[in-house]
């Protein structure tokens, strides 16, 4: 330790001074943040270790859960997972190998970097020639020795908030014998899809960060001269800053407007330049502030695109949620609740109650359907004021494009997400009968205060509550509950409980068929040109899209739901700390793109599949209509008295237009 604290005082990086009894009780007890109160906590909590346990209960412990890289705990994992073998099994070029790993676990492993690993092994094997543990011949062969190594053995799954969600679950119901009865759980997680998904919101995500502008290396350090030291201050830099995926920690040796060149935790060097430096042209310029400035020794994060170019990034702020079901089952069939698990736990899908905006539209149209309209119903989309009592400001809502287009059917209100229409579709319908309709979806009431705001999303939902309500939509009008779980079984593989297929019965009726295929036929206009999502099905070239746009004040939240009639998914993006995302962002910019990533993985092979229209719905120069609307205005079923183009009888239009002229 005063070695590591003199080293200190003339070192930019600080070295770890930890005993082995320091990183048990580290490791097992105290935050991963390097500050000195951690380290005087460190070394009490190690005095207290060493009177309750013998040295060799601590190197025990230790060597069961250190760290060591590709997600190996211990040494015995990181046998299996670098040899595909155990421990016992082992020589003495691997067992050292193994034992230089705990120095830079991340960034010094053999599979992430090759040379590093080889030459921290040579370091193992002679201070193991010193030490007399091995002697010369054993020396001499161990480094002669070609490794094996098992590489690609660790698959990455990318389902760590999955994970958790159906640990609690679990916890929930067995308590602390869950951790000891040996269980085993089976999800309903389709894994292809799971990894569709979380490609495509990482993707998406990245994407949006490229937009906004360069906040600056997440450190500098000084870099030494000397090439001899060079590789062990990269490496120490960057044990801090490990790869995130994608997206590559590299600390940079040079840096001009026109090129950065930089070294990865592999080892590799690359050059940035061109179109890669676009995001951080300003922070190579000669003027840049220090906070943003890019220079040798700063530490950067680069992406590798598909034609192998690098470019600089930057780890994103921003957040965002996937989750995809099945309707016909309520099975959740992906779910993401971040970007990074690692670096934030909060599970987005099922924790963030989030304003979900225009998303939220559809039911409020469901609920009209019920109330005597229809998607030929015309209603002026005109500028509305709401004066305040006791002298407040007045509530003066607004289209979010700013475009007022006058009368229109209730199917061209909802595919370009017309404000002004909804609110008077809500003051027609009544706020309190549209606050309790929305509790059929699986809303709750408490978190939609009845007021006409409600038309906008003001209210608050989740991401799995999202995909639940436009489940609804997609399979007739059943209202299921997600499952997660799909089988439990016990140690001897005994069933403890097994989840079947719902029978889709009056029971579980929320809505009319007629209704929901009624929102199914207005959600289809929506993804078709002319609507908030108008490119979703040319991109997926298939007609059985349906979904809506949400975007909230200030562009804080954006929504993208949708389905096809065997899949949900629900995107949501956003800040946990809300703040607009900008002022060009939307629902259609942001999430719709992760969606169509996905889906175009989801759904190939999978044929087009359009719902038939239920008893009740007939079809009228085609525009849809429930029956007895049609007998009751005195439309025909088969000639209309206006085409469907043209909208509605001059009667119904006049009596709608008095309806709404204010």
């Amino acid at each position: 330790m005063l070695r590591a604290a003199l080293a200190n005082l003339g070192r930019s990086r600080s070295q770890g001074a930890s005993t082995i009894t320091m990183q048990v009780a580290r490791n097992f007890y105290l935050p991963t943040e390097k500050n000195y109160v951690r380290k005087v906590y460190e070394a009490l909590l190690a005095l207290k270790i060493e009177t309750q346990l013998t040295k060799e209960q601590i190197l025990e412990l230790y060597m069961n859960q250190i760290y060591l890289g590709q997600r190996a705990y211990g040494f015995a994992a990181a046998s299996e997972t670098y040899f595909g073998k155990p421990l016992s099994e082992l020589n003495v070029a691997e067992a050292a190998m193994l034992a230089g790993l705990p120095q830079a676990p991340n960034s010094g492993n053999p599979i992430a970097n090759p040379k590093r690993a080889a030459a921290r092994q040579v370091h193992v094997l002679a201070r193991m020639r010193a030490g007399g543990f091995i002697d010369e011949p054993q020396y001499a062969q161990a480094r002669k020795q070609v490794l094996s190594f098992r590489r690609g053995s660790v698959v990455p799954v990318h389902s760590e908030y999955v994970a958790e969600t159906a640990r609690q679950l679990i916890f929930s119901q067995y308590g602390d014998d869950a951790y000891r009865r040996g269980l085993n759980v089976v999800l309903t997680i389709n894994a292809a899809e799971q990894q569709a998904a979380y490609r495509a919101l990482r993707k998406g995500i990245i994407e949006f960060e490229r937009r906004q502008p360069y906040r600056g290396p997440e450190e500098n350090v000084e870099l030494p001269a000397g090439a001899g030291e060079l590789d062990a201050s990269i490496a120490d830099a960057l044990s801090d800053h490990p790869d995130n995926d994608e997206l590559k920690a590299a600390v940079v040796l040079e840096a001009s407007p026109r090129k950065i060149v930089a070294a990865l935790q592999s080892g590799d060097t690359v050059t940035i330049s061109g179109d890669g430096l676009r995001s951080v042209t300003s922070s190579l310029a000669p003027r840049a502030s220090a906070a943003t400035r890019i220079r040798r020794g700063a530490v950067i994060r680069l992406a590798q695109s598909e034609k192998g170019d690098w470019a600089v990034t930057q780890l994103p702020e921003v957040e965002g949620a996937f989750v995809a079901m099945d309707p016909r089952t309520g099975a959740v069939r992906a779910m993401v609740g971040g970007f990074d698990h690692s670096k934030n736990q909060f599970n987005h899908v099922t924790q963030a109650w989030r304003q979900p905006g225009s998303s939220i539209k559809p039911f409020i149209y469901s609920a009209a359907l019920e109330k005597g309209f229809t998607p030929a119903t015309v209603v002026n989309d005109a500028p509305l004021v709401f004066e305040a009592g006791n002298g407040g400001p007045a509530w003066e809502p607004k289209n979010s494009d700013g475009q007022y287009e006058g009368p229109m059917p209730l199917r061209t209100a909802l595919a370009k997400s017309k404000n002004m229409v909804t609110i008077r579709v809500l003051q027609a319908v009544g706020v309190p009968y549209a606050q309790e309709w929305l509790t059929r979806f699986g809303f709750d009431a408490e978190k939609h205060p009845a007021y006409l705001t409600m038309a906008l999303g003001a209210g608050s939902v989740t991401p799995l509550q999202m995909a639940s309500a436009y489940s609804v939509l997609a399979n007739g009008g059943y209202r299921l509950n997600p499952t997660l779980i799909s089988k439990l079984t016990d140690s001897k593989g005994r069933v403890l409980n097994e989840v079947t297929p719902p029978l889709l019965d009056e029971t579980l009726r929320a809505v009319q068929p007629r209704n929901s295929f009624m929102m199914t036929s207005l959600l289809q206009s929506v993804t078709a040109p002319g609507g908030t999502a108008g490119r979703a099905q040319g991109v997926l070239k298939r007609s059985d899209i349906y979904g809506k746009t949400g975007t909230t004040n200030d562009a804080t939240d954006a929504w993208f739901a949708g389905f096809q009639r065997n899949l949900v998914a629900v995107v949501w993006i956003g800040y946990d700390q809300p703040r607009s995302l900008g002022d060009r962002e939307s629902g259609g910019a942001v999430s719709l793109p992760i969606w169509l990533d996905f889906m175009t993985q989801a759904l190939k092979g999978v044929p087009v599949d359009e719902p038939v229209a239920p008893e009740g719905v007939v079809s009228v120069n085609g525009e849809w209509f429930y029956e007895e609307y049609t007998q009751a205005s005195g439309v025909s079923k088969i000639v209309p008295e206006t085409p469907a183009a043209n909208g509605p009888t001059e009667s119904e239009r006049r009596s709608i237009l008095d309806l709404f002229k204010h």
